[in-house]
C-alpha cells in the first residue's frame, strides 16, 4: 500500500514563506507525475503545481513567480515553497501522486494525500 504524507501547512502573515512536504511511503516501483492541489472552502480542487519523473514543471497561473515545486527522487519526497503568500493562497493543500506502479508490471494508480491546512492572514 502507497500512502502520502504531507507536513508544513500553518498560519502565516501575507507575504510571509512556508514550505510545504509531501513523502510517499510503501513499495514504490515508479511514480510518474506528482503535484500539489489546493482547495479552498466551497471551491474545487485546482492544480497548483505538479513535477514530471522527465524533470517538466507545470505552474498554475495564480503562483507562478511565487511558488517552487521540487523533489527528492532518493526520498520520494516531493516540496512546495510557497514565497510572497496571499490570502488568496489560504486553502487545504493535497499532494498527489499520479500513475504510481508497486512494480514494473503492474496498473498504475493515483494516490492523494489527507491534506494540510495553510492560512495565510491579512
Amino acid at each position: 500500500q502507497v500512502q502520502l504524507v504531507e507536513s508544513g501547512g500553518g498560519l502565516v502573515q501575507a507575504g510571509g514563506s512556508l514550505r510545504l512536504s509531501c513523502t510517499a511511503s510503501g513499495n514504490i516501483f515508479s511514480i510518474d507525475v506528482m503535484g500539489w492541489y489546493r482547495q479552498a472552502p466551497g471551491k474545487q480542487r485546482d492544480m497548483v503545481a505538479i513535477t514530471t519523473r522527465g524533470g517538466i514543471t507545470v505552474y498554475a497561473d495564480s503562483v507562478k513567480g511565487r511558488f517552487t515545486i521540487s523533489n527528492d527522487n532518493a526520498k520520494n519526497t516531493m516540496y512546495l515553497q510557497m514565497n510572497s503568500l496571499k490570502p488568496e493562497d489560504t486553502a487545504v493543500y493535497y499532494c498527489k501522486a499520479d500513475r504510481v506502479r508497486v512494480t514494473q508490471w503492474t496498473q498504475p494508480r493515483d494516490y492523494w494525500g489527507q491534506g494540510t491546512q495553510v492560512t495565510v492572514s491579512s
